[in-house]
């Protein structure tokens, strides 16, 4: 007998998850819910969301409900009686009755070591605290942020210059298989949700606009943190000599300064090294002055000769 499952998810992250539901012949995926088709890039092209296209390939139904609350679509999928209900990155809280729906349970894909980082971008926040480990949380769903009992855990080793581009598709494979392995047993009723310890919730929320501009005044390991929190998305800007600046790449120089922060420390024509407010120096690898494509520093030099050791270039936004 195979188990009627609800897939629901939006970016790149869900996708392999719903590629290996797909694959297993136990699990029959009858329905896939999604985000609605935004407008993406300076022509506002509307673009279906990465797990619209995987589920479009798979021939699959696809609800892209603005809100599943009091939309025409809920009914449509309450009357699915699916076995199970499985988010990943879906964005959007789900109405009890759909929850309730669900034969054997509604879990979630989560990318965290939960009760550390609820919300929609623990990602970014773990790479902005310089955390040394993360991991992936399988769920029960209920009708409040990530708060459901755990029912399965897996931990992840954070490289130091590793991104959240990067972190995303490990932690999406690390979820992928973790979900595989942690199904056969839910469904059998082998497994027991174990309780969040409220006392230790860190949130995370998605990231503001005001959050993405740099702070030469924070140590250079906490400016370098920001930098690959924020690539691919929503990239960390400041202002390069009076122009805004994205900071796509950076790497730490062991060396320190006395020179304020945000002050040229070093530059030849294939580096350019800032000093930050700690003392420590912060090299830029790879920008994006407004209005241009992304380069490497090297090339971002040829065209800003006018650089000079010991010049405050930084200024605030």
């Amino acid at each position: 007998m195979t188990t009627k499952i609800l897939f629901m998810g939006t970016p790149h992250f869900a996708v392999p998850i719903l590629q290996a539901l797909l694959a297993e012949p136990s699990y029959d995926v009858v329905a896939v819910v999604t985000q609605p088709d935004r407008p993406v890039g300076r022509k506002h092209v509307l673009t279906p969301s990465p797990v619209k296209e995987a589920a479009l390939t798979a021939a699959l139904p696809v609800y892209q409900p603005e809100k599943l609350s009091g939309s025409t679509d809920l009914e449509t999928l309450v009357n699915l009686k699916v076995d199970l209900i499985i988010t990943a990155a879906y964005g959007q809280f789900l109405p009890t009755k759909l929850l309730n729906s669900a034969q054997i349970a509604a879990i979630n894909v989560h990318a965290s070591l939960l009760p550390k980082y609820r919300g929609g971008a623990p990602i970014h926040y773990a790479l902005l605290n310089g955390d040394s480990e993360t991991g992936v949380t399988i769920m029960y769903m209920v009708k409040a942020m990530d708060a459901g009992d755990i029912l399965a855990q897996a931990r992840l080793a954070i490289e130091p210059n590793e991104t959240t581009g990067e972190l995303f598709t490990k932690l999406s494979l690390l979820g992928r298989d973790l979900l595989l392995a942690t199904l056969p047993k839910l469904v059998t009723g082998q497994l027991t949700g174990q309780p969040q310890d409220e006392a230790a919730v860190v949130f995370a929320p998605n990231i503001k606009p005001e959050e993405e501009v740099l702070d030469f005044s924070q140590s250079a390991q906490a400016i370098h943190n920001h930098v690959r929190a924020l690539n691919p998305f929503p990239i960390a800007h400041t202002k390069l000599q009076g122009v805004r600046t994205k900071i796509h790449k950076t790497h730490l120089v062991a060396e320190k300064t006395d020179l304020p922060a945000g002050t040229v420390v070093k530059k030849t024509k294939k580096e350019l090294w800032l000093a930050a407010g700690d003392g420590h120096v912060l090299a830029l690898d790879e920008v994006q002055p407004a209005g241009k494509a992304k380069m490497p520093i090297p090339a971002y030099l040829n065209g800003h000769a006018h650089f000079t050791e010991g010049d405050e270039v930084i200024s605030d936004d």
